[in-house]
């Protein structure tokens, strides 16, 4: 959309160097090093339970990570002095829920964090939810209740509240994973819409035609380990490593790629 910020001096947006996150005796990411060059798409792919939710939440700092180090825009955000509420309104993130408050209208929603959390006045924050609405499709559901809406324009609007405090990086975990079929590609349009407007992004999906599309990298995590990375043509046409040659048999086998 309008307003992508400027990465200062070219730093990469995200920079993760040999994170490693445990919850109790099992490893969930094992010394994962990750860069994320600006207004780029990084896809992270991989069988359930590989990784890639937990590594968007470290990102995120919704998880703490055990070890290693992880900076936005060269600030590093795992240092013990930053502020994480500080570092969370820099990111949006959008969960395969959509979590959207059921009593609020869909304008409600998206303004509540520009007004309550970034001290955006109530008429900006309503101009900017309605500008992204329309450019999303949903112009005239602003005085909708979430109840009202299909899942797919529930997604979107939880995509929308996520734009509207003017993320520095929007990480999107599994957005079609709870919609029936015939609504993925309208929320995968949306995500190919934020490419061409030049929004960084980091998506876990396992929709690999769309990865394959719309990435820049590609990031093949097993049992928490980035096992493979490169471009798509790269990880999908030509894969070095034998575990992603197994996986990316297993899913042409099953019709989805």
């Amino acid at each position: 959309m309008s307003d992508v910020p400027v990465s200062p001096g070219g730093l990469p947006v995200l920079r993760m160097e040999a994170v490693r996150k445990t919850f109790g005796d099992a490893v969930v990411l094992r010394d994962v090093d990750l860069e994320v060059a600006p207004h780029t798409v990084t896809a992270l792919i991989g069988a359930s339970g590989s990784g890639k939710s937990t590594l968007l939440r470290c990102a995120n700092l919704l998880e703490d990570v055990d070890d290693g180090a992880i900076w936005l825009d060269g600030e590093e955000i795992t240092d013990p002095r930053a502020d994480p509420d500080a570092v969370r309104r820099r990111i949006g993130v959008v969960f395969q829920a959509y979590n959207l408050f059921p009593h609020m209208t869909v304008l409600e929603n998206i303004t509540l964090a520009p007004r309550r959390v970034h001290g955006v006045a109530r008429a900006d924050a309503e101009e900017h939810a309605r500008e992204l609405l329309e450019r999303l499709g949903l112009g005239g559901k602003a005085g909708a209740y979430p109840d009202r809406l299909s899942g797919g324009q529930q997604q979107r609007v939880a995509i929308v509240r996520a734009l509207a405090v003017r993320p520095r990086l929007l990480l999107l975990d599994e957005i079609t994973a709870a919609l029936d079929p015939e609504l993925v590609g309208e929320v995968l349009n949306v995500v190919r819409d934020l490419k061409g407007d030049g929004m960084t992004m980091v998506l876990a999906t396992h929709e690999m035609g769309f990865a394959r599309e719309v990435a820049d990298q590609v990031c093949f995590l097993d049992e928490g380990v980035v096992l493979e990375h490169g471009t798509p043509e790269q990880v999908f046409g030509d894969p070095r490593q034998e575990r992603t040659r197994r996986f990316l048999r297993r899913i042409v086998e099953a019709g989805r790629l």
